[in-house]
């Protein structure tokens, strides 16, 4: 029997840059947009909160783009401040590389397993499906979802009871499935 899980956001990630203020290295965001008209050019940032004092950042979205170039829809959405057009534009590899920022998922996704019973059976077969782009290590993901601790969920792999066609070391942020055999 195949199980599903989902790997699902909680709330936006915390974004690592360094503080001009304090010489923190977390933010939050919080969803705000600032957008700035000069005559026919658009500005427009996300605005981040250092989590030790409080100091704003800003991240360039658009920077001098031409207002006919925006889509309406787009503008609509800074201006609502929408929490979840934040969460598209953060994990946007672009916007990360062009204001040298890092974000950290740590406390800010859960895993659905679906409450069944996975250990039950001869072999169980389970697919991970990411709701959200979110890198995670495989053995932390199957550690969680049956209760083991990492180092025997480690021990299985070498083993070779738990055996996919992906990588189950490093950090995964894609789909991947696996065999736990008992």
């Amino acid at each position: 029997m195949l199980n599903s899980w989902v790997v699902m956001p909680t709330c936006l990630p915390a974004v690592l840059r360094r503080c001009h203020t304090c010489g923190s290295e977390r933010f939050r965001a919080n969803g705000k947009f600032r957008v700035n008209a000069h005559h026919k050019l658009l500005d427009a940032w996300l605005l981040v909160l250092c989590t030790s004092c409080g100091e704003t950042a800003k991240l360039t979205v658009l920077e001098r783009a031409n207002v006919r170039s925006v889509r309406p829809e787009l503008l609509d959405r800074m201006h609502d401040n929408d929490r979840g057009l934040a969460a598209e534009l953060l994990q946007d590899p672009a916007l990360r590389r062009r204001n040298r920022v890092a974000l950290d998922w740590d406390g800010a996704w859960r895993l659905d397993t679906g409450g069944s019973d996975h250990l039950g059976g001869e072999a169980v077969d389970v697919s991970v499906r990411f709701a959200a782009p979110i890198p995670v290590r495989p053995v932390r993901l199957i550690a969680e979802g049956f209760g083991l601790s990492r180092a025997e969920v480690e021990r299985l792999v070498a083993e070779g009871r738990l055996v996919s066609a992906d990588r189950l070391s490093g950090l995964l942020s894609g789909d991947f499935s696996f065999v736990l055999k008992r």
